[in-house]
């Protein structure tokens, strides 16, 4: 309770923190509620407004079929934050519980993990993502595991490095002398301990998983319209808005901003969290 209090009062004397926070949940609500923001259909299409300027009647113009370009790109907000939320969460749940065992048991296990982390680190981030794209297909769920699964390495760090430190406190030493079993000990006196860092790096880690996904969809490895029930990425429109880029620029421009000011406030937003979970890291 004490923490969250801390954290609370910690936004709220971080005027710039609290407003990226106040943006993101902004970009968050109008994606999910888009049927109710916009007027237009994702699918609406308009032979008589095809690739108009924005303006009056469409804000940030059309695309190439007559669909509002507005209404894609708030549609595309709950394909990219739920990329970028999703990926992270599951990168921490693997990342942590295997930084865990490791950091906690040590020994040559934890010699053994780390080698596989190393491993894993060598390895073309690119070429993992595609083969595994091919095991889980191209949808949200796809993308989501295989990000994951390419990400997760440096929670596991993250997690391992705070761990050691973590059960040589003292109080860690006390559970142990009067019996605790170890998951008490990891559940009760070490994981509270080493959430904070794990925090911050997973709110860097959302931006990440956008603009990974971004960028897979703007080259045509990621999700587009075939193969997302929700709409398109932000990524597939960058790069509709590519091929019509020196007549049209209107079709580049407002979805690069949307990825832009999104991972920007993510990234302030962890910077913010890190001063105030840290405050002797500034």
């Amino acid at each position: 309770m004490k923490k969250s209090k801390g954290l609370w009062s910690g936004l709220a004397r971080e005027p710039g923190t609290l407003g990226c926070l106040l943006f993101i949940l902004g970009v968050c609500l109008s994606g999910f509620l888009a049927p109710v923001v916009s007027p237009y259909s994702p699918g609406g299409l308009d032979e008589q407004r095809i690739l108009e300027a924005p303006g009056w009647s469409h804000w940030m113009g059309t695309d190439g079929l007559g669909r509002d370009l507005f209404t894609r790109i708030l549609y595309g907000a709950r394909v990219s934050i739920t990329v970028g939320i999703g990926t992270a969460l599951i990168a921490l749940l693997l990342g942590t519980v295997y930084g865990l065992a490791s950091g906690y048991v040590g020994g040559p296990l934890d010699h053994l993990l780390m080698r596989i982390v190393d491993v894993c680190y060598g390895l073309p981030d690119l070429l993992i993502f595609i083969l595994l794209s091919l095991v889980f297909g191209r949808n949200i769920a796809g993308v989501l595991i295989a990000l994951g699964l390419v990400t997760w390495v440096r929670f596991a760090r993250i997690a391992r490095g705070q761990v050691l430190q973590a059960k040589e406190f003292i109080y860690v030493e006390g559970a142990r002398a009067v019996g605790a079993s170890h998951l008490r000990i990891i559940a009760r006196h070490i994981l509270p301990n080493i959430m904070a860092p794990i925090l911050v790096t997973l709110t860097f880690s959302i931006p990440g998983a956008i603009l990974a996904e971004s960028t897979l969809s703007f080259i045509g490895l990621g999700i587009n319209d075939p193969y997302s029930e929700w709409g398109t990425s932000w990524g597939t429109l960058a790069q509709d808005g590519w091929r019509a880029m020196r007549s049209y620029p209107h079709m580049i421009l407002f979805p690069g901003l949307a990825i832009f000011l999104t991972i920007l406030a993510f990234n302030f937003l962890g910077n913010g969290l890190r001063d105030i979970l840290d405050p002797k890291g500034r």
